[in-house]
């Protein structure tokens, strides 16, 4: 009998909290996961991928993509809304984290461009030899591996709009490759900085809720936040996310205006930056707040949790998304791209991390996960190296996105640039190498490029 009402929406929801409970199983009862560090969500995607291919379980690729677009948006909008308390502000102020973070976005301003590089000149190569690939994959592959699954998920989806056929699984292709990088090469990278005496804090062993998954029973827990609503009236978790749905709806009418006075293919495209300007609307909307004086009815705690709890189900949608049969058409060319890309952009990082003032390898290892997967990546890698968070290199990762987004939306243009302004593949990567060297020279004139250390 047939439900009045439509359920695959909440269906599909349903199936991604299983397979992300099945990824927190595997998380603690296999080693080799613990070893590496794999998030559960990601074990979780990988696993649910396997079994959509079996046929067991069905869900709509369109669902799940449409799923984790709107969870990466909701993402960034909640990353905006979060207050750092007084102590946050103070010790993000500090001089050291502050170079860090620039160091970081710097070595984002290096490893990005380079990235692009290679995959537009791979394509032109395999193009040279009758592949008829289309001419921006390549460019797919900083946003996979620099920005994550929802970024090159929401700029797949408009290039697809403009020509390029099967971009959102591509791309989802090169960030899903580009976790396993983070791990599988991440966490012996930050073991070997260990073993060499560069970590500050040389650690003795993980904690076993690191390694896990979750904490042990007795251990000490961490309070996810505070409660700033009086539950006789509203939940906090649910005034949050109201505020949440309030810029969610702002912003939909700000690019829906916007978008009806550009051309086409130019709308098409600012609706893949839903993310940005959701981000921008929500800070305006915090800082609105804050200026009424009800700040303090924003709490930080909760709303990370709402931010945390996005980018799980975007990670695992995302992966869940992958179409392996269109993977396998272009099987060569996505193996040559990532192999040389997560080659060199490993060499990079550690011929930079390594001549770096302090904090060679927590610096080096966070940058790397960032480079290779998200912001959490980095924070897990650093972890590795320093599971107390001692040293500054946690809070740089936060701090960086202030000075990354610079180089990261530069790049998240070009990337559009022989689409929407025509521009030619030579003069795009002649930009990106201006780009890289520009960001190359303010290493070196900073002094963030010395001696090796080590």
């Amino acid at each position: 009998m047939e439900s009045s009402f439509p359920f695959s929406a909440l269906l599909g929801f349903g199936w991604l909290g299983v397979m992300l409970l099945f990824g927190i199983f595997l998380r603690a009862k296999v080693s080799l996961l613990q070893r590496f560090l794999f998030p559960s969500c990601l074990v979780g995607g990988l696993a649910g991928l396997v079994i959509l291919q079996t046929g067991l379980l069905k869900i709509e690729t369109s669902l799940l993509e449409t799923i984790a677009y709107h969870l990466f948006n909701i993402s960034f909008i909640s990353l905006g809304l979060i207050i750092r308390s007084q102590e946050e502000q103070e010790a993000y102020g500090g001089r050291e984290v502050l170079k860090g973070a620039v160091w970081i976005a710097l070595v984002t301003g290096v490893i990005m461009p380079m990235q692009a590089i290679i995959g537009g000149s791979l394509v032109l190569m395999f193009n040279f030899f009758d592949f008829n690939l289309f001419k921006t994959l390549g460019f797919l592959v900083p946003l996979g591996f620099n920005q994550g699954p929802g970024q090159v998920l929401s700029v797949g989806k408009v290039w697809e709009t403009l020509g390029f056929a099967n971009a959102a699984t591509i791309g989802l292709t090169f960030a899903t490759i580009g976790f396993l990088f983070a791990f599988f090469v991440g966490v012996p990278l930050a073991n070997w900085g260990a073993r060499r005496g560069m970590a500050e804090h040389t650690p003795k062993s993980m904690p076993a809720e690191i390694l896990v998954g979750f904490a042990p029973k007795g251990t000490r827990l961490e309070p996810a936040g505070k409660l700033t609503m009086h539950s006789g009236n509203v939940d906090t978790l649910a005034f949050h996310f109201a505020l949440v749905g309030l810029v969610y709806l702002l912003t939909y009418a700000l690019i829906y205006q916007i978008a009806g006075l550009l051309r086409p293919e130019l709308a098409a495209t600012l609706w893949g930056f839903f993310f940005f300007v959701g981000l921008l609307v929500s800070i305006a909307v915090r800082t609105l707040i804050i200026q009424m004086g009800y700040g303090h009815t924003l709490d930080p705690g909760i709303q990370r949790r709402i931010t945390g709890w996005s980018v799980d189900f975007l990670i695992l949608a995302t992966v869940m998304a992958v179409q392996p049969a269109i993977v396998w058409q272009y099987m060569l060319p996505i193996g040559t791209i990532s192999l040389l890309v997560g080659v060199l952009t490993t060499l990079v990082i550690v011929y930079l991390g390594n001549r770096l003032w302090a904090l060679n390898i927590e610096r080096m290892v966070g940058v790397y996960g960032i480079c290779t997967g998200t912001a959490s990546s980095g924070l897990l890698l650093v972890r590795v190296v320093d599971p107390g968070f001692r040293t500054s290199a946690s809070m740089e990762i936060g701090f960086q996105a202030v000075f990354s987004s610079v180089p990261v939306i530069s790049c998240m243009l070009l990337v559009s640039a022989p689409l929407i302004w025509n521009w030619s593949m030579g003069l795009t990567l002649a930009v990106f190498f201006g780009l890289m060297v520009v960001s190359l020279a303010l290493l070196k004139i900073l002094k963030f490029w010395g001696k090796k250390r080590f």
